[in-house]
């Protein structure tokens, strides 16, 4: 009697040992690490489809169809191959290949909505309309200033102008330094890297768009894409997950807390006409679309990290 409990009591382990390394199994699949080459490598971010899976040449050129025109001030400047260059190095970080392929599409979408604003030259009876003008600069055109502030970390490089540059423009010089050490290029010395090079310029745009401002922080690719639980004084200053945070962590109160106001409405805007010419349609815009009534999460009065 005593040994057939025994037999049974040791089988019943080798079924927990049996289940228990089917389900660590399970565990590990689901984290395996895939390679899609040179644009998505050693991440599980890369099982997905990679961007340019589902956002080609074409779809560039239907979303910035202007940029090129004679009256564009970055002719010949920005183009899809720098774009998706870029963003090899955010993609096994999950830029684009979270959540699957829609998901990758909206955040695309999203990300070059605020390209596309804050790089226009479109106007109310612009060709084309003014949200077919995106990508038509890549610096500032008339700087009232050399945006040098006094910065013990970032000091000011002698003769040197950090006027905005970019694909979501940086300016003043404690920026160009903060987001240098993230490329690890030294933008501080030499800001006008960002109006040389299109790769540099949209991973500069990439690194702000996947980077908290300041820890304890979300990203605007964390809050878009869900990865983010707002805390309860989240909810009681109305930031939710959505589009609408990602303005409120990129501008705080330049575009947030203040009402509809144009310079927000612009870039939903954009957002919502890149998703049309996706093929993924407003409609799908996702919720929390604006920050008209947000409470900025960094105040301008504080010292902001871009």
């Amino acid at each position: 009697m005593a040994r057939e409990k025994a037999c049974r009591a040791a089988k019943a382990a080798v079924l927990v040992l049996v289940v228990a390394l089917y389900f660590a199994g399970g565990v590990e699949s689901k984290q395996k690490k895939c390679d899609k080459g040179w644009e998505c490598t050693n991440s599980i971010y890369c099982c997905n489809e990679t961007i340019s899976d589902f956002f080609q040449v074409y779809q560039f050129e239907n979303l910035f169809s202007k940029r090129n025109a004679p009256v564009a001030h970055a002719v010949g400047f920005w183009d899809y191959h720098s774009f998706i260059i870029a963003s090899t190095v955010y993609q096994p970080l999950g830029f684009g290949t979270t959540g699957g392929k829609e998901m990758g599409m909206k955040e695309v979408a999203a990300f070059l909505g605020h390209v596309g604003s804050k790089t226009s030259c479109g106007y109310g009876v612009a060709t084309g309309g003014p949200l077919a003008w995106g990508l038509c600069y890549n610096h500032e055109m008339s700087p009232s200033q050399s945006y040098c502030n006094e910065d013990y970390l970032y000091p000011c490089t002698p003769g040197a102008e950090y006027y905005g540059r970019g694909a979501l423009p940086v300016f003043w010089n404690y920026n160009y330094g903060i987001i240098g050490d993230g490329l690890k290029v030294d933008l501080l010395s030499h800001p006008e890297y960002l109006e040389q090079n299109a790769t540099m310029a949209f991973q500069a745009a990439m690194w702000r768009w996947m980077t908290p401002m300041k820890k304890k922080q979300p990203s605007a690719h964390d809050v878009f894409v869900g990865n983010w639980e707002p805390t309860k004084n989240d909810t009681l200053a109305k930031r939710l997950p959505g589009f609408g945070t990602t303005m409120n962590i990129l501008y705080g109160d330049e575009v947030c807390g203040q009402g509809s106001v144009d310079s927000m409405n612009n870039i939903i805007s954009h957002y919502q006409y890149y998703l049309d010419l996706m093929g993924i349609g407003r409609e799908s815009s996702g919720e929390n679309l604006d920050c008209a009534e947000q409470e900025p999460m960094n105040p301008s009065y504080q010292p902001a990290s871009s």
